[in-house]
């Protein structure tokens, strides 16, 4: 079967250890202590991104006494994340992207793999749906396919985060029950339709960057055209039944440039955008050196959207690969995902400073993988022989002495010592990987025991823990204490709806 029956925000940061806290750098921000306000929102989020995530990639690059971009803005607190189980309010205390992105967006807990809907599968409107509606601009920007959990959740309403698209099944699309049949198909069409569809098809955002071509088609760029969009790129040859790689024109960082005003669509891989590490070691000639980053799609949202719209805008932007990385337990490349999206949150820092009329948001949707920073020279369980006994002969506490020293009994076959990166090629590599940091005596590697940063890995999939939240601008101390997933919704509603009339 083709495409099914056709129908129909930006956000995004990782949890606290503190909460309730409000850490400033320096003096107070003007705008904040000024309450001025709020024309524009912008919502960034480390896909995947935890405490020590952020931890990590600052002491990787800027040492132990330095800052993420993020770090330095003045609110600070944690965020709550479980899910819920279908048809239910029994919490999953475990989330997946889907779930918490439509928390955030709608304000309510639903199940794992739910877009836009709640727990008993009923369509929710998003805060984006809302802010296009009364005349807000808007824009969704991410380094995954734009039609992943993140982004979607903004613009689109499914039962199952896998039906994107470019064609319909019902694996992809309908839940399955108890014994294993498919669910009967919903009386409301879009929550079974391709989200690149719905995409295409709805006109929420306004500016649309990212990945994902693969799931669109030549009818989808002929609808957005017919609503007034650019379309960088092409979506395809339509005498063909199924597009392909040599009948699609992915979008450039070029085409991109040209962009002056107006709405657009931007595709610049048919998958995920490429990693910025694998990115860099490619030759200057390879088709995904044209890839913007995402500070750079950033910026260019940003200029297109600011003055758009008298009443202002909501932007939501995706650092999507430090989830997808930390599933691989790829530590080089999640750091380096990490670097980059942290040059998106100045991008629109920068912004907000100029504008003074802007909030920021940077958070996460869930942490990825137990990412762990480990002392040097010691191992993980996982490396053991056998586990530890089950023995305290003192409290090492009081002497700073490990339980279970380096020298310890290591499984040969599971203990490859320090690495790099690329722990997922390697199943038998349990190895911790290791960086070097600003603070390294010259000389010292990465991959080095020596190098003093080392990171371990506790699984390959999300855990539970809270993740950190800052905020920037007039309305960032509502942010700045501890708080569940569906607030943020509420207080980014009323940081939208709840000022006085705005003009220019």
């Amino acid at each position: 079967m083709r495409r099914g029956m056709r129908t129909l925000m930006v956000l995004g940061v990782s949890g606290a250890v503190t909460v309730g806290a409000v850490v400033t750098a320096g003096a107070a921000p003007r705008h904040e202590e000024r309450q001025r306000e709020i024309h524009n929102v912008i919502y960034l989020l480390g896909d995947g991104m935890g405490r020590t995530h952020v931890t990590a990639a600052r002491e990787r690059y800027y040492g132990a006494a330095g800052k993420l971009n993020m770090e330095r803005l003045p609110n600070y607190g944690a965020v709550a994340t479980y899910a819920v189980e279908k048809d239910s309010d029994r919490p999953a205390l475990v989330t997946d992207s889907a779930s918490s992105a439509t928390a955030w967006s709608s304000g309510v807990k639903t199940y794992n793999a739910a877009i836009g809907v709640d727990a008993y599968e009923k369509r929710v409107a998003t805060l984006m749906e809302q802010a296009h509606r009364a005349g807000f601009a808007t824009g969704n920007v991410s380094t995954a396919e734009i039609t992943d959990a993140t982004p979607a959740a903004q613009f689109s309403h499914a039962l199952l985060r896998g039906c994107q698209g470019p064609v319909y099944s019902d694996a992809s699309c309908l839940p399955k029950k108890a014994d294993g049949s498919y669910e009967d198909k919903p009386a409301d069409p879009t929550l079974i339709t391709p989200i690149a569809e719905q995409i295409a098809r709805n006109g929420t955002a306004d500016v649309i960057l990212g990945g994902g071509l693969a799931r669109f088609e030549p009818d989808d760029q002929e609808a957005l055209r017919a609503q007034g969009y650019q379309v960088l790129g092409s979506f395809g040859d339509p005498a063909l039944p199924a597009q392909t790689a040599a009948s699609q024109r992915v979008a450039t960082k070029g085409d991109l440039a040209g962009v002056r005003r107006g709405k657009v669509v931007g595709l610049f891989n048919r998958g995920n955008l490429t990693v910025e590490q694998a990115k860099a070691k490619l030759p200057a000639d390879a088709p995904q050196r044209q890839e913007p980053t995402l500070a750079e799609m950033t910026r260019k949202s940003l200029s297109l959207l600011d003055g758009r719209s008298k009443k202002g805008f909501l932007l939501q932007v995706e650092g999507a690969q430090i989830d997808k990385r930390s599933h691989a337990n790829d530590a080089a490349q999640t750091l380096g995902e990490i670097k980059a999206f942290d040059d998106a949150v100045r991008a629109a820092v920068d912004f907000a400073r100029e504008d003074g009329h802007t909030l920021v948001i940077v958070t996460a949707d869930h942490e990825c993988a137990g990412f762990n920073i480990i002392e040097k020279g010691s191992y993980t369980n996982a490396e053991a022989a056998a586990p530890p006994a089950n023995a305290d002969a003192g409290n090492p506490a009081n002497n700073s002495t490990p339980s279970r020293p380096a020298s310890g009994a290591k499984d040969p076959a599971r203990s490859s010592g320090p690495v790099n990166g690329a722990g997922a090629n390697d199943p038998k590599n349990f190895g911790p990987a290791t960086f070097r940091t600003p603070d390294d005596p010259a000389g010292v590697q990465d991959g080095s025991p020596e190098a003093s940063l080392w990171l371990s890995y506790l699984s390959g999939n999300h855990t539970g823990a809270d993740v950190p939240i800052y905020a920037y601008g007039p309305g960032g101390r509502r942010f700045a204490t501890s708080q569940n997933n569906v607030e943020l919704y509420g207080k980014m509603y009323r940081s939208l709806f709840d000022t006085a009339p705005r003009g220019h």
